[in-house]
Parts: C-alpha cells; structure tokens; sequence
C-alpha cells in the first residue's frame, strides 16, 4: 500500500512539474526586446494583433471569442490592426473609425465572415465605407471618422506598436507588452490562448 502511495504521489508531482514547464521562453513564447506601454498599468493586458485579409486571423476568432468569454476580471483585452504593408492600412483605419463610433460590434466579426466567407474584395475606403453602411453604421459618420485626424494618430500607433512587438506575422497576441506569442510558437492556433493564460499566471505571480 505505501509503495502504491509513494508512486501515485510521484505521478502527481511529475504532472505538476510538467505543467509548470509546458511553456518555455524561446519556444512557446518570446521576450519583447523592449517592453511596450500598455493602456491599463493596474491590469494584466492582453493584446491581440490581426489584419482583416488574413484567413489565419479569421480561422482564431472563435477561438478568441471562446476565451474572451471567460476572460478574468484582472485582465485587459485589446485589438490592435497589425500593419505590415501599405495595403493594410484601409482596414486599420476602418478598424479604428468603427472603434470610434462605439460600432465594433456590427462591424468587426461580419467584415471577417464578408472576406473571407462570402469572398468579398473589401479593401479601400470606398468598399469599407459601403460594407460600413450594410451593417447599419451610418455612411457619413464612418466616412468622417476614416478620415479625420484622430485615426491618422491611431495609425501611426498601430504602426509603431506593429513595430516594436517584434511580430513576424498574424494573428498574434502581446501579454503585458513583455511576451509575445502566435499560432507557430504556441503550436498551433487552439494551443495560443493556453500560452497567454500561463503568461497571464507569469504576471499575476510578481
């Protein structure tokens, strides 16, 4: 009896063991060289980075959703549009003119589900501004809203943070602007947000 004992106990030290090491810096996650700003300094911040023409990002969001669900009280969520290239950048500054009109909701997930489900080529001002008026969001304040000055400094920020993140590609998700983690380091896209729950308990533990 004591040597089945000792062995169970020794499983479950084992397991343990091997839960706190499942994760490794260089592997599953990177140090960002320079730690970047967050929004929150009094929560743990979670950032995720994504274009709208990426299937990859499309395919994450439910896998987002489903987490957001649970998302802890603690924990920041936020959406930054990555920009790599100067094509990117309508629908960062759609991402932007939506978030700005409070209209997120009706614009976000259907601009996703147009591109990549429907095969829609939505990708400047003109066609953005008419799928804008198809969810309900009013064509003139959404034209107003791209162009205005307030979405040109967001831009500019977006770009600067695309930068600084150290990202090599999308969708991938910045925890307290110090770790950076994607789909290839996690091992796959349903293994992502159990990398930023861990790095989350990383944080929570200082």
């Amino acid at each position: 009896m004591t040597r089945v004992l000792i062995a169970s106990l020794l499983v479950v030290i084992a397991a343990c063991a091997h839960g706190a090491d499942e994760f490794r810096e260089g592997e599953h996650y990177q140090l960002v060289a320079k730690p970047l700003s967050v929004k929150s300094p009094d929560k743990i911040e979670v950032v995720e980075l994504f274009w709208y023409g990426c299937p990859h990002c499309f395919h994450f969001e439910p896998l987002l959703k489903a987490w957001l669900k649970t998302k802890p009280g603690d924990v920041e969520f936020r959406r930054i549009p990555a920009l790599f290239a100067e094509n990117w950048v309508p629908h960062a500054r759609a991402f932007f003119a939506a978030e700005a009109l409070g209209a997120l909701e009706e614009f976000h997930s259907p601009l996703f589900r147009a591109i990549h489900e429907d095969d829609k080529k939505i990708m400047d001002e003109e066609s953005l501004i008419a799928f804008a008026a198809s969810v309900g969001v009013s064509s003139s304040s959404f034209s107003e809203a791209y162009a205005g000055f307030a979405i040109d400094g967001k831009v500019k920020q977006a770009m600067a943070y695309t930068r600084d993140s150290g990202i090599t590609g999308v969708p991938s998700v910045i925890v307290n602007g110090k770790y950076r983690t994607g789909a290839q380091m996690a091992g796959g896209q349903d293994k992502v947000m159990d990398v930023v729950d861990f790095l989350i308990e990383k944080e929570r533990a200082k």
